[in-house]
């Protein structure tokens, strides 16, 4: 009796926990359901950004000013701003030139580029010859396929003849400088890492190892180069000879993209697999301005009608949970690669 006592006991304990915790998810679930409700799963975003640089620098103003010279320049401003609607309102098509920024952060993969097909999709719908697109590329590259699929939508922009800039504050090495080379203008900071234009390719063999644990590896292929180099087989000279040509031949495709965008450059000169600052890149014809993104879009914010375009997709739970996940250990255990050596594995 003493042992059904505790039993019985442990599994109530053992429910109830379960029944919390079954609690607690439902109440995630439907809070995540809410947040979402009536708004667009997949949508395009976009921000004036005159109005934030307005905001700043009014915000600034304000706290500076005494107490009723502030009261009286927020009430100049709201008028002012009124009127501006007004004008708008009244004559659509007087407005001034527009800019339209996108920013690209690119991974080994290039995944952002599946956002960024979609806001240069709509970009095209609306864009004329008198517009610009600016995009700020933040990538040492990846995967050939993945950058060139992103380099492509950066063309659709250059075939509508819009006039096209890249800013890079940091970094656009490999694939990111095969994407910038396709602006009709490059703008980079004075330290920014550009250039890397060089293909490389690896994986580590366990073939030995498995030999002397005696472990087979089987491999069935069909036709002579299905596969070269492996992980667990034994390479052959043959394999290694056949995919140094293959890497050689996409470095030819590379500098010969960079060249048609950027016929100035001394190809054979910067195709090296080197990178540079930005400083030594505008010597080497790289780039064509020293500046930041922030320099150009102020300045411009004095003449263009600046708008921030961004394409949201709203994750699931589940998978914004995974992700938040992904983010926590890529934190702990961050993986660096060198712009010389970008991934660019098939």
């Amino acid at each position: 009796m003493e042992f059904l006592s505790e039993y019985g006991m442990f599994l109530a304990k053992s429910v109830t926990i379960l029944v919390v915790v079954l609690a607690a998810v439902a109440g995630i679930v439907a809070l995540s359901s809410r947040g979402t409700t009536g708004k667009q799963k997949e949508h395009i975003e976009v921000k004036s950004l005159n109005d934030r640089y307005r905001d700043m620098a009014h915000a600034l103003q304000m706290a500076m000013l005494p107490h009723g010279a502030a009261k009286k320049a927020f009430k100049e401003e709201k008028k002012r701003r009124k009127e501006e609607e007004k004008k708008v309102k009244k004559e659509p098509e007087s407005h001034r030139h527009r800019l339209f920024v996108l920013d690209f952060h690119g991974d080994i993969k290039a995944s952002a580029v599946a956002s960024l097909r979609e806001e240069v999709t709509a970009i095209l719908s609306t864009a004329t010859s008198d517009d610009e697109v600016l995009v700020k590329v933040e990538s040492a590259g990846g995967m050939v396929h993945g950058y060139g699929l992103a380099a492509s939508q950066l063309q659709r922009i250059r075939q509508k003849e819009i006039p096209l800039t890249v800013a890079v504050d940091k970094v656009a090495a490999s694939g990111g400088y095969m994407m910038a080379c396709v602006a009709d203008r490059i703008l980079a900071a004075p330290f920014a890492i550009l250039g890397s234009i060089g293909v490389i390719t690896q994986l580590p063999n366990f073939h030995r190892l498995l030999k002397k644990n005696d472990i087979d590896f089987e491999q069935i292929t069909a036709g002579d180069f299905k596969r070269t180099l492996t992980l667990f087989g034994e390479n052959t000279d043959t394999a290694r000879e056949k995919l140094r040509e293959e890497v050689q031949d996409v470095h030819e495709l590379f500098k010969s993209f960079v060249t048609e965008h950027r016929p100035q450059l001394d190809i054979d000169r910067v195709a090296t697999g080197e990178h540079w600052h930005g400083t030594r890149a505008l010597e080497l014809n790289l780039v064509d301005e020293l500046k930041t993104s922030d320099d150009y879009l102020i300045q411009a914010s004095e003449a263009r009608d600046l708008f921030e375009v961004r394409y949201v997709a709203k994750k699931a739970l589940v998978n914004r949970l995974l992700s938040a996940g992904t983010q926590l250990l890529q934190t702990r255990h961050p993986t660096l690669h060198s712009p010389n050596d970008p991934p660019t594995m098939y």
